[in-house]
């Protein structure tokens, strides 16, 4: 890489770390692959990315509908919202670190990475004998999938134009469209068929691998051949030297001081609002209050240890102390510089409560709301559950080719943000038990139109003000807020859950069954026992309904700062910005300079444009 390692307080070299993370080994690979690669290769990347995004969207539809048995098969339908926290802690802390280890050893690397993790975590979840097991599992199964989530759009940013990359950010949404109606049927017919879940989860392990192989082939050849040429690093820089200096380095390079406190920090808040209700002793147990505490302690410490390096920099500290400091974090996994713009910061802002609104009003527990409120099927209640999905995939994808001919993105943020304010006050009104079906999956359309619109362009406006310098962290960044506000709607939602049922059972319920109250809060199979119009499931049925209007109403407060954040972003005129993209990208055009260092030597390129002569491409 051509730097120097040991850092001091006033060395040029620690200037040049600072200001630039292009030098990386992995972001040379991929600037290299895209000098050589062809517009078949391209193609052929994106069809696997659709083959993956299809695979992960349907094993997410059929298991998704199956969590409440599972769960409830352990005994433990009341950790269905621990289990969403635990996936969002994952979530939240793996995408930035994902993110610079595909910077730091590759793009290949890294999707290998995820797609193992992914495999593993379903091993793990088909083999589970216990709640325990299964929720363990999510740790691997989280990592894999939330490491694509994020590699997809950074390959999908290091591959097309800015004019382009919405609609192109869309593409892996697209199998919503049919995964949304076939999802809950197949988990359906898996339940009904083998009488087990577990093939709904191991299945996956042999799929993912298969889809993924067009794009490990790409990078693999185009990696190797750019190799060949001179294009990309021989070699990992990261791993050179003795056993002390590949671990100084890569305690450096992927920031493992940040990544430990921020991971630590959040699962320390997080979790224990679920379990707290659990637990003996709930908040009073010293116990969560300690761990609370402690996380709060290193979220704070997070962002000081991020900016030491630069902090120190910038003073021109000496001696011992701005050695220490100089060399704690050259290159932190959040660079703060970043804070410094306005869009970027109510960007992610805004997807932070954007996702935590989500989680208070459809995830986890209007599934189990639909099966034992309005009594619905699994097959039928799983389809109106997922309308979302299919709603805002349709609405991404309009809003997103409105932005490639308008060139603008912000008023769509706002009026999405708007729309989606007004469907989670109609869901107040129309998720009752008197409400008609149709009403309620009218209210599902609403917020899934207004999230469609404004999720994809706010991702964009985060991209477009990060510069495609730091597109890879800044995209990163976006995609941890939204779990960051999926784990803390999970959070409030468990906790208002797991405070609100038990009481509500133990009052409404008749006397003669009120000791049943916890064993109906913890099995939704229990209560889906008792005939409907019974007193009992009269009793059960308003005490669903009146949590699910206290979940509701705190949603609606959430909704402000979304709207708030959308106002406050730029508006970007986005064909008048070179984000500074390299080699054949999509929409983009290709330098002919750099071109013809990849093309050299390479008969089939200059045959097959001499065949074309020198036709425009569909990939340029």
């Amino acid at each position: 890489m051509g730097e120097t390692r040991v850092f001091e307080s006033n060395s040029v070299e620690l200037v040049n770390v600072l200001s630039s993370n292009s030098s990386q080994d992995g972001v040379r690979g991929i600037e290299g692959i895209s000098l050589t690669w062809t517009g078949w290769y391209l193609f052929a990347s994106y069809c696997s990315i659709m083959l993956m995004a299809f695979t992960t969207s349907l094993e997410g539809q059929v298991n998704a509908a199956l969590l409440p048995f599972v769960t409830s098969s352990f005994q433990g339908h009341s950790l269905v919202s621990t289990i969403s926290v635990v996936r969002g802690v994952i979530d939240a802390v793996i995408k930035p670190p994902m993110a610079k280890l595909a910077d730091v050893f590759g793009r290949l690397e890294a999707f290998s990475l995820s797609v193992g993790l992914f495999v593993l975590g379903y091993v793990q979840m088909a083999a589970s004998n216990n709640v325990e097991t299964f929720a363990s599992a999510q740790i691997f199964y989280s990592a894999g999938f939330t490491g694509l989530l994020v590699l997809q759009q950074i390959f999908i940013a290091d591959t097309s134009d800015l004019s382009y990359r919405a609609l192109l950010s869309t593409l892996p949404d697209v199998p919503f469209l049919v995964t949304t109606w076939i999802g809950g049927r197949i988990g359906s017919e898996i339940m009904s068929s083998s009488g087990s879940w577990r093939w709904a989860y191991g299945m996956w392990a042999i799929i993912l691998p298969v889809a993924f192989l067009p794009l490990f082939l790409s990078l693999f050849l185009n990696g190797w051949r750019a190799k060949r040429l001179g294009l990309a690093p021989q070699a990992y820089t990261t791993l050179r030297g003795g056993v002390f200096t590949v671990l100084r380095n890569l305690w450096w390079d992927l920031d493992l001081g940040g990544v430990i406190l921020l991971s630590a920090g959040f699962a320390l808040i997080l979790i224990p609002c679920t379990i707290a209700s659990t637990i003996s002793g709930g908040w009073n147990n010293g116990r969560m209050v300690a761990m609370v505490t402690i996380g709060a302690i290193l979220l704070v410490a997070f962002p000081l240890w991020e900016a030491s390096t630069r902090w120190a920099h910038d003073r021109g500290m000496k001696g011992k102390s701005g050695m220490i400091l100089s060399n704690l974090a050259p290159y932190p996994i959040v660079p703060l510089h970043l804070f410094k713009s306005r869009t970027f910061t109510a960007g992610i802002v805004l997807a932070m409560f954007y996702f935590m609104v989500f989680y208070l009003s459809v995830f986890p527990y209007f599934l189990s709301y639909l099966l034992v409120v309005r009594n619905l099927k699994l097959a039928s209640a799983t389809p109106i559950l997922n309308i979302f999905s299919l709603s805002s995939t349709v609405s991404s994808l309009i809003v997103s080719a409105l932005i490639k001919i308008t060139n603008r993105y912000k008023w769509f943020v706002t009026a999405g943000s708007c729309l989606y304010m007004l469907g989670i006050g109609l869901m107040m009104r129309y998720r009752t038990q008197e409400a008609s079906i149709s009403a309620i999956i009218g209210t599902q359309i609403l917020i899934g139109f207004g999230g469609g619109m404004l999720n994809v362009p706010a991702q964009l406006g985060v991209q477009a003000s990060a510069g495609h310098q730091h597109v890879g962290t800044s995209t990163a960044l976006f995609l941890t807020l939204t779990s960051v506000g999926g784990a803390i709607g999970s959070a409030i939602s468990g906790a208002i859950w797991g405070r609100l049922i038990p009481s509500k059972l133990r009052r409404y319920l008749p006397e003669e069954v009120q000791d049943q109250a916890m064993v109906i809060y913890s099995d939704v199979g229990q209560a889906l026992g008792y005939p409907v119009g019974s007193p009992e499931r009269d009793a059960i049925n308003l005490s669903y309904q009146e949590t699910m209007t206290t979940l509701l109403t705190v949603a609606l407060c959430m909704c402000v700062p979304v709207v708030l954040c959308s106002l406050l972003m730029g508006d970007f005129e986005l064909v008048e910005m070179n984000q500074g993209v390299k080699g054949r990208v999509v929409g983009g055009e290709v330098d002919r300079n750099e071109q013809k260092k990849g093309d050299r030597r390479s008969l089939a390129t200059k045959f097959k444009a001499w065949v074309k002569g020198r036709s425009k491409q569909t990939f340029t």
